[in-house]
């Protein structure tokens, strides 16, 4: 038996992308049916969308982890772990949390060399995407739907450049 998690179902993308960035990708069993990056990881099963989940088909790929999302995917999570399954669930919501969710699975998955790739990809990223949030932050203000439909696209570019 391995020390790390061999056969991880990912209920969300971005952990998907994050195993692998990690090199860690041809250890995912199952993915979520949101899943487009990178083109390898959509021919894996799909087994959820964002609040549902394919319990049964999720099982009979016998993870030995699934990854999930924050209270939206709670219920989720609780009826893995009553089916006896190990579930991790992350709640990135910033810049920070992002880092931190990177080194938490790196940590998990055994990824050292990896993750240390990830990290300063990451860093670097954060780095050059602050500017250039800065310079965007006036054009994701705007309104770009008219009437009562009005939808305002939020600015991240506070918290990127705080």
């Amino acid at each position: 038996m391995s020390r790390y998690p061999s056969r991880i179902v990912c209920l969300t993308e971005e952990t998907t992308e994050t195993l692998y960035l990690l090199g860690a990708g041809d250890r995912i069993v199952g993915v979520s049916g949101y899943t487009v990056r990178p083109p390898e990881a959509r021919q894996k099963p799909k087994v959820s969308a964002f609040i549902n989940a394919k319990f049964d088909k999720i099982q009979s790929l016998n993870p030995d982890l699934v990854l999930a999302f924050s209270d939206l995917q709670a219920d989720l999570a609780a009826e893995l772990v009553r089916r006896g399954i190990a579930v991790v669930t992350f709640n990135q919501r910033t810049v920070a949390d992002i880092l931190q969710m990177i080194r938490m699975l790196g940590g998990l998955v055994g990824e050292h060399w990896g993750l240390r790739t990830a990290m300063l990809l990451a860093g670097v990223g954060a780095l050059l995407l602050g500017p250039l949030v800065a310079w965007l932050s006036p054009l994701m203000s705007m309104r770009v739907l008219p009437g009562p439909q009005e939808l305002a696209v939020e600015s991240v570019a506070e918290e990127l450049t705080s």
